[in-house]
């Protein structure tokens, strides 16, 4: 008999979870390849000389923010929101000094890591490879 039960509850579940919307996060969020250097000594990337300082850079799908998290760590996101990211309106903008909202559907994320503040996103933003080696930040996916 538990076996029984055991069974409509795996049923249930694997309907439910079926039924889940999801974020089309595989789609087109990341469509093209993206390698580039940031020197962080030029007078263009000054925003990235201290912790906090973050700057759009005309890369990726929809273009790139790049975050420095610490004292030689950066976070370098796709600017494509991952909840619709097929539409036009759908970019990610830094909103403030830890956040960043998308145009369309309202969706926030920190910049520290690209994880979702509040929905409807589920899924976190896109996030670059990004290495250090000197002055010169890399970033590629």
């Amino acid at each position: 008999m538990q076996l029984k039960y055991f069974i409509i509850i795996l049923m249930f579940l694997a309907l439910v979870s079926v039924s889940c919307k999801k974020d089309k996060q595989d789609s087109n969020v990341a469509k093209v390849p993206v390698d580039f250097y940031l020197y962080l000594n030029e007078p263009s990337n000054v925003n990235l000389n201290a912790i906090g300082g973050w700057l759009y850079v005309n890369a990726g799908t929809k273009g790139v923010i790049v975050y420095r998290s610490g004292d030689e760590t950066f976070t370098a996101l796709e600017q494509n929101c991952p909840y619709d990211p097929d539409k036009e309106c759908s970019l990610v903008e830094v909103y403030s000094g830890i956040s960043a909202v998308d145009s369309c559907c309202s969706s926030q994320f920190s910049i520290y890591d690209g994880s979702v503040i509040n929905g409807p996103a589920t899924q976190p933003m896109y996030r670059y490879q990004s290495v250090l080696n000197g002055t010169v930040l890399h970033i590629y996916n």
